[in-house]
């Protein structure tokens, strides 16, 4: 084999010297930034270039340089990102992976072809670095000369590149292997409180110090997005001291770390804040900040928040992204574990809050008692210093129906305000979403001034939603400052479940007036028959009963059998006459009506076929739905002694205490009725409900059987009133 030209001989010596001195800093394992200045630089003098550059290829679309050399000086400076996009020899090796040459720079487009231009370069000759089979970035060396460059260049480039990598892939390896070791490190201690377990709050600030000291940042912040779009810094640490304020809400939008991460869900970056903007990128700025980067925190597959860290100098190094990334993903079990056992113990709290409330509903309580205990049960379960829960009147004002305080100043049940101005109620009101204002100062409107002028300082409002419908809203407020982050949440998922209860409090009442309004239709059904049949069938038929008697009396002589018919007919008609008013009597006693329950009883009594014992202690008149339940619930328990239990005695008593009318009938059958057999006991159950009573059955076989009813005299809509004859309400005695 001939001997290689003393030319190629030197050009290998030097790529072996070359190599060795970048394997000699790979073994001493100075930092990665150094290894690829000194590739960057032994590449360009070996080929002989005016420039020679490294760049790494970014998740995001662009390439960021890691590394410059340039023959007359200057070079392209560390950290210049520049999208990926037109034609120029960065975006040609990306797209294909292989060399890429371009003779004429002039023709080449896209951003990183304008810097490429600002260099004057005139040729440009790329080659792919690829890192563990990966394509990790790019090298390429330019030339300003009126020359392209020298055929071989991709090859000679090429040669170095792979010799190279393993070098790269070296450092990488050592850098990752110590990053790894340290964010075990960070992960074991933030586990640790986890383990105790450690309040959220302090797992939070451990996470963020971790980070922050890991990456060797100014700034480390926690955040979490709240529904209002704003984001809520919930730990905050820095390397100076001053930090930022846990608890400081902003709001999203603009053009900033915070927001972009909230809008992709995916890491972001910021290398010169000067651009910023929106709330959070005005006060980035006033911390000083220069430049940032931002991973999402996701938990349990949402998107939870956001970690952040910042400089006051240059771009984060590259690879920040990364090494953030693979914390957070780390550090989110954490936080998961934490927010588990913080929910676990929420959950059961507001289980037994539920199960209270529900207890209340099922015992039929009254609204305005299931409305204080869902608020009382809100107030307790947040620790605030007061809570209310506020309806909205047609009449654009708001009523506090139920109120709850831990101290004496407080709201009280029945206070009218006027909606308007800017305040919790009227913003729910406006946008039927949570609402917070974390200092009153600025409030406005007379509800605002009302709850200054009982020390409120902060508050947070949730609507109350029942069945679709924007019902009114429940307020949590403080007396000392903004209340807790996430109050909005907590707050939120109560009164999910507290709507039920008002819900079912409502449709309970929507049901009884209902159930009242068909047993009342019924009733005057019944009277508008009888009285047709009083004022119409039956006078007819006394007219007719008349004429036969007067035509019977005028009848001639000789005209006996005529008269025997026509006496046989008027008979007749009486018969009818008076089963007719049998019927009119059925549907609607005329005696019940002008007489009252006493005189109408003492009847029935009069007409059973089983002695009845009477004891009827009501004076007055009641309303008329009370007195037509009691009535036929004394008839079917009469008709049932006698048809069907076969009874000797029938006792029934009547009386009127505290409100309500009891009524008991008492018979010595055979027992044995029930609700399940025919539909006379159950047509009287459904009457008695649809008043507002109840009826109880005790009926064992051979004992007799035992109907009771309670029948409340209360008006619902003026409590503490009596309904009497006239339907209108009086006043109590009690």
């Amino acid at each position: 084999m001939a001997a290689l030209p003393r030319a190629d001989q030197d050009r290998i010596a030097e790529e072996q010297a070359a190599l060795r001195r970048v394997a000699t800093l790979v073994a001493r394992a100075v930092p990665p930034a150094e290894v690829f200045s000194a590739i960057t630089e032994e590449a360009g003098r070996l080929l002989g270039a005016d420039y020679t550059t490294m760049a790494r290829y970014d998740p995001d679309g662009t390439r960021t340089v890691v590394a410059a050399w340039s023959s007359t000086g200057p070079a392209f400076p560390v950290g210049t990102r520049a999208r990926l996009g037109g034609r120029n020899v960065s975006t040609m090796v990306f797209q294909t992976g292989r060399t890429a040459r371009i003779d004429d720079y002039s023709n080449a487009s896209g951003p990183a072809a304008d810097d490429a231009h600002r260099f004057g370069f005139r040729a440009v000759v790329g080659v792919p670095v690829s890192v563990e089979a990966r394509l990790w970035g790019v090298m390429f060396v330019g030339s300003t000369g009126e020359e392209p460059l020298p055929a071989g260049t991709e090859e000679r480039l090429a040669g170095f590149t792979e010799l190279a990598a393993t070098a790269v892939a070296n450092a990488q390896a050592r850098l990752e292997l110590r990053g790894f070791a340290e964010e075990q490190a960070a992960l074991r201690r933030v586990a640790t409180l986890v383990a105790r377990p450690a309040p959220p709050e302090e797992v939070f600030t451990a996470v963020t110090e971790e980070a922050g000291r890991l990456l060797s940042a100014n700034y480390a912040t926690m955040a979490r997005y709240d529904p209002d779009d704003t984001r809520t810094v919930v730990a905050a640490w820095s390397s100076s001291g001053a930090a930022f304020p846990v608890g400081n809400r902003a709001r999203l939008g603009g053009q900033n770390v915070s927001t972009r991460v909230s809008k992709t869900g995916r890491a972001a970056r910021i290398d010169d804040y000067a651009s910023a903007s929106g709330p959070i990128g005005e006060l980035a700025r006033e911390f000083g900040f220069r430049a940032a980067v931002g991973v999402p925190v996701n938990v349990e597959g949402r998107l939870w928040g956001n970690m952040i860290v910042d400089s006051r100098a240059e771009p984060l190094p590259p690879g920040t992204e990364t090494q953030l990334a693979g914390f957070t993903e780390l550090a989110a079990t954490a936080i998961a574990n934490a927010q588990a056992r913080m929910e676990l113990r929420r959950f059961g709290k507001e289980q037994a809050a539920l199960r209270q409330v529900a207890t209340l509903v099922a015992q039929a309580a009254p609204p305005a008692q299931v409305l204080t205990a869902i608020t009382e049960e809100a107030g307790r379960l947040l620790r605030t210093d007061f809570a209310t829960m506020d309806r909205y009147d047609a009449d654009g004002t708001i009523t506090v129906v139920a109120a709850w305080n831990r101290t004496d100043a407080a709201f009280h049940v029945g206070t009218q305000e006027r909606l308007g101005g800017q305040n919790l109620c009227t913003l729910v009101f406006q946008t039927a979403r949570v609402a917070r204002i974390d200092d009153y100062v600025g409030a406005s409107g007379s509800i605002a001034e009302a709850a200054r002028e009982i020390g409120v300082r902060a508050a947070v409002g949730v609507p109350v939603s029942v069945e679709g419908r924007l019902w009114g809203v429940m307020v949590a407020g403080s007396m000392r400052g903004p209340m807790p982050a996430g109050t909005e949440a907590r707050l939120s998922g109560f009164t999910e479940l507290a709507a039920t209860a008002i819900a079912n409090a409502e449709a309970q009442a929507a049901l009884t007036a209902s159930r009242a309004r068909i047993v009342a239709t019924a009733d005057a059904t019944r009277r508008r028959i009888e009285r047709n049949l009083h004022d119409g069938a039956q006078q007819r038929l006394v007219s007719l009963a008349l004429e036969l008697r007067a035509a019977e009396a005028t009848a001639p002589p000789g005209g006996d059998e005529h008269v025997h018919q026509l006496d046989e007919v008027a008979a007749g008609m009486d018969d009818v006459l008076e089963e007719l008013r049998e019927i009119a009597r059925g549907l609607h006693p005329a005696i019940l009506a002008d007489g009252g329950l006493g005189p109408a009883l003492k009847t029935v009594a009069r007409r059973s076929a089983v002695p009845v014992h009477l004891d009827v202690q009501v004076e007055e008149r009641l309303a008329e739905s009370v007195e037509i339940a009691a009535y036929y619930t004394v008839c079917e328990a009469l008709t049932n002694a006698t048809k069907h239990a076969h009874a000797t005695a029938v006792e029934i008593v009547m009386a009127e205490r505290e409100g309500v009318l009891h009524v008991r009938v008492r018979d010595d059958g055979l027992g044995g009725a029930d609700f399940s057999h025919g539909s006379g006991l159950v047509g009287l159950k459904d009457r008695v409900e649809a008043t507002g009573g109840y009826l109880r059955l005790h009926s064992p076989p051979g004992a007799g059987t035992t109907l009771e009813i309670d029948l409340p005299l209360h008006d619902p809509a003026r409590p503490g009133g009596l309904l009497r004859r006239d339907g209108a309400a009086e006043a109590s005695d009690g």
